[in-house]
């Protein structure tokens, strides 16, 4: 270790980890951290084995301590950037933003500018390296095309209590999913587990050989003609893991065409309207919409909840009338 370096967290391996992958031991054991994550630490001697560098597909042994280094944070890639931000609730430990559809939470190939991180780096001036430089502040995603609710972190150690009221699943997540078909039952619970797809590695699949523990649960809040509203509450925070899971059911959420290929089943439509309706969405009907968890500093309680955006509340409202006039 270099001299500034330091040891911030550590894990004995138990026996039920023998023979686990370290990149993807690491994953399971941090929310915040994804397993490139893992293997860029790794590659550049964040992590350590028994204090020996090993690499990504170290199989680890019962007994091992695995140990994640803290380094002087290097200047972060991502540059701040005066983009208007909608500020639900913030204090000096962190905030609650109501990130809108479009939008990349973090900068990647292909998304350099215009991120949530360039724009809360521009907000908040302390906030370059907390939980890592090149997501500073990050706790929890949002795909680009899913709109609603993200708590950003101020300090490391606030970082490290929402880590882990996420990874113990104590944060309630609620979202609002407008899908195609008509959902008969009421309300379910989805648990299939979630994996990298088998074929193609920029998917999660719910038939995964290597899947992890999902639960979603849902409750149907309006039925249309073609298209029923959800509200869904996801238990745990897989990749992808509402649209992987409705998919699963045969009810994909509108607009999404990585899983369930929305743009065709639009074309296919009979009624006219209502392809227009569904087709003029232009991106996911997926909505964060509630946030609760517990202050990092005192415990309290703190819930929070937005409304649906005005382009999926639009297509709502021409699905209510369209419904109407054929009832």
């Amino acid at each position: 270790m270099r001299e500034r370096d330091k040891v911030t967290v550590t894990f004995r391996v138990g026996i039920e980890a023998e023979t686990m992958r370290l990149d993807v031991f690491l994953a399971e054991k941090d929310v915040s951290l994804t397993r490139s994550h893992v293997k860029r630490m790794i590659n550049e001697g964040a992590i350590l084995v028994n204090d020996v560098p090993q690499k990504p597909g170290y199989r680890l042994k019962p007994g091992d301590v695995v140990a994640l280094i803290a380094r002087e944070p290097r200047p972060s890639k991502a540059e701040p950037e005066n983009i208007p931000l909608s500020v639900i609730y913030e204090d000096e430990t962190l905030l609650v933003v109501d990130k809108p559809p479009g939008m990349v939470v973090h900068p990647a190939a292909g998304n350099y500018h215009g991120t949530l991180v360039n724009a809360l780096l521009f907000h908040c001036k302390d906030l370059s390296g907390i939980g890592g430089v090149k997501r500073p502040g990050i706790v929890h995603r949002l795909d680009k095309n899913t709109s609603g609710l993200i708590v950003v972190a101020k300090s490391d150690r606030v970082h490290a209590s929402l880590a882990a009221q996420f990874k113990e699943r104590r944060v309630s997540k609620r979202y609002t999913a407008l899908v195609h078909g008509m959902v008969r039952d009421d309300q379910g619970t989805i648990a299939l587990e979630i994996g990298r797809h088998p074929k193609d590695r920029k998917k999660m699949s719910a038939y995964s050989k290597r899947g992890r523990t999902s639960l979603t649960c849902w409750q149907v809040a309006e039925r249309f003609s073609g298209a029923t509203l959800l509200d869904v509450e996801i238990k745990t925070g897989r990749t992808h893991q509402i649209r992987v899971h409705l998919h699963a059911i045969g009810h994909p959420v509108i607009g999404d065409d990585t899983y369930g290929h929305s743009k065709r089943r639009i074309k296919e439509i009979r009624n006219a309207e209502l392809r227009r309706i569904l087709a003029g969405l232009g991106r996911q009907a997926l909505h964060a919409y509630q946030l609760g968890l517990r202050h990092p500093l005192d415990g309290r309680y703190m819930e929070f909840t937005v409304p649906i955006p005005e382009d999926i509340a639009s297509v709502v409202r021409h699905l209510r009338n369209f419904t109407r006039c054929f009832e």
